[in-house]
């Protein structure tokens, strides 16, 4: 799990930032959409997304941020019965697998939305990288992953979302 953060404002709620989160067996990203500054109140409301996109993982394996190392984060972790361990650097546990998500998903979201991260279709409507999130997802769901061998979406649901 890590942030992207200091995007440029999208959506109607503003969103400009992102948590991602990466399967560690699947290679399955979530992207959830949300405010750099995220309170309390948001970051729980965070939890519950992460709840209702994947199951509850044993083990969570996050960067040293404060939001993650907060006392709501590991009261959370404990309420549930799952654990967050915290990486260091060059810890071959975590093998940079969230940080290659990131450089990849940014790539996409450069690619769609370059120089201000919104880009306008054939019939002239602006799009922001928010509106992109759940494309961008499930596009990279489809890819074969080099060390599976397999499609994050074959792994997680045994066959591939038509495109």
């Amino acid at each position: 799990m890590d942030w992207v953060t200091a995007l440029h404002p999208s959506g109607d709620r503003s969103y400009n930032a992102y948590l991602v989160i990466v399967d560690r067996y699947r290679k399955t990203p979530i992207l959830l959409p949300c405010h750099q500054d995220d309170i309390a109140i948001e970051t729980a409301l965070l939890w519950n997304r992460i709840i209702s996109h994947t199951e509850l993982f044993i083990n969570t394996i996050s960067g040293r941020d404060l939001k993650f190392t907060s006392a709501l984060w590991t009261n959370l972790h404990r309420l549930f019965g799952t654990k967050i361990s915290f990486s260091t650097t060059y810890q071959p546990q975590t093998d940079g697998l969230v940080e290659i998500m990131i450089k990849t998903l940014e790539d996409m979201i450069r690619r769609f939305c370059a120089y201000g991260l919104e880009f306008k279709d054939s019939d002239g409507l602006s799009h922001y990288w928010f509106t992109l999130i759940i494309e961008l997802e499930l596009a990279y769901r489809t890819l074969v992953n080099s060390s599976t061998g397999q499609t994050p979406a074959m792994l997680e649901k045994g066959g591939n979302p038509r495109l």
